[in-house]
């Protein structure tokens, strides 16, 4: 039992030593300690998400700009869906569903990120006997999309 025990903690400890995180555990920087979320919609999925995760974080989200050592202003947040394919008889077949952000991170005059955009895309094929299934399809592969994009958002600040 002893033995199982010291070659657990010995692998723990290698890990920890080599720098290995498990995914999505970020450090984020000391000047955003206190953040305040600019958004562009407050309604909108990208600024649910990133208020939580950057919460989860540890970081303190305020609800005014006075109180907050930096501000995350996102500038675009835009969603949308676009034709890809047709039938032969002008029947659409496959769509292309898209979400933009734009976004800019300052603390006080100090710019941290300049301003960024993003676009993600992802398609899928269309069958008008399944309506129901591809909207789920539709706002599945949204949220997928939202998730990417905050991931990569919060990468970026934890890189700083």
């Amino acid at each position: 039992m002893s033995f199982r025990f010291g070659v657990c903690a010995a692998a723990a400890a290698f890990i920890a030593g080599c720098g290995f995180h498990l995914q999505g555990a970020v450090t984020i920087p000391e000047t955003m300690q206190r953040t305040y979320v600019a958004p562009a919609d407050r309604f909108s999925p990208f600024y649910r998400q990133i208020r939580h995760d950057l919460q989860s974080a540890g970081v303190t989200v305020v609800e005014s700009p006075d109180r907050a050592t930096a501000t995350l202003s996102i500038l675009a947040d835009e969603t949308g869906q676009r034709v890809l394919s047709v039938s032969a008889r002008n029947v659409p077949t496959e769509y292309e569903v898209f979400y933009t952000i734009e976004y800019r991170l300052t603390a006080g005059t100090e710019t941290l990120l300049e301003t960024q955009a993003l676009t993600l895309t992802r398609d899928y094929t269309y069958d008008p006997n399944l309506v129901l299934g591809k909207a789920h399809e539709e706002r599945l592969l949204r949220e997928a999309i939202v998730d990417d994009l905050v991931r990569i958002v919060v990468k970026q600040m934890a890189t700083l």
